[in-house]
């Protein structure tokens, strides 16, 4: 026996969280009865199992991509305004596949796309602390203080946030190149985190994401994880999956 969110996730129909959704919403029928409560128990092989009047039918085989996203592409998979997606750029990949986690419109850098629900949940999770790096090119040149504030965690207007790693790397001009990683994934964090020590972002690029980079891929380009880095991965979610000791 298996939650039904959790088998819609590892059938590859969206992430957990989004599973979680579909089925409250009244969109999943599992014997032909509508199901909306969540923690419902299936058996696979005997249960009937239908999103959308669809059934479905067996797993997906798993796909993990790593893209380097370039500026103006949105990373949800559909957008009012119909501006360019991340997914359009993996259009040679038949099965649907979806970011894990999100980068900002504007913002370009490493980007996981695919159809492991459980991996998606696992590595965006707020709970979870997945480090994820970029390279920030600020305005003006912050000065110790103003790093010190930021590594000890800043006030947002939803709420403190967790200290982070700050290096400044270099000058440009007037300007200041960091290296920032975070362990949170809020809405546009890093462009607000350096807005509030008062120097706002003028490019940024996400470079890691756990133990994954970019090495030399180009931008707007992408390709498939390595059966190890796919392992390490896993190895990854299921560590952050484990509750905390408490002392």
């Amino acid at each position: 026996m298996e939650r039904l969110q959790k088998y819609l996730a590892h059938a590859g129909i969206a992430s957990r969280r989004t599973c979680e959704e579909i089925i409250s919403s009244g969109k999943v029928k599992v014997n032909g009865q509508v199901v909306r409560e969540m923690g419902v128990k299936i058996d696979p092989d005997a249960d009937a199992i239908e999103v959308n009047g669809k059934r479905v039918e067996e797993k997906e085989g798993k796909i993990y991509l790593l893209l380097n996203k370039p500026e103006g592409y949105v990373t949800t998979l559909r957008d009012p305004q119909r501006r360019p997606k991340v997914v359009d750029l993996v259009k040679e990949i038949k099965k649907r596949v979806y970011p894990v986690g999100r980068l900002d419109f504007d913002t370009e850098g490493l980007l996981i796309l695919t159809n492991d629900g459980e991996i998606t949940y696992s590595l965006t999770h707020p709970k979870h602390e997945i480090g994820k790096t970029y390279i920030a090119l600020v305005k003006g040149l912050p000065d110790k203080d103003k790093i010190k504030r930021f590594q000890k965690g800043l006030r947002l207007t939803d709420g403190p946030t967790a200290p982070a790693k700050v290096k400044f790397l270099k000058k440009q001009g007037s300007n200041g190149l960091l290296e920032i990683t975070i362990y949170e994934g809020r809405n546009r964090q890093v462009r607000r985190m350096c807005e509030t020590i008062g120097h706002p972002v003028i490019h940024l690029k996400r470079v890691s994401m756990g133990f994954l980079n970019l090495d030399n891929l180009e931008i707007g380009k992408y390709r498939h994880l390595t059966k190890t880095e796919v392992k390490k991965l896993k190895e990854l979610a299921a560590k952050a999956e484990k509750p905390r000791k408490t002392k």
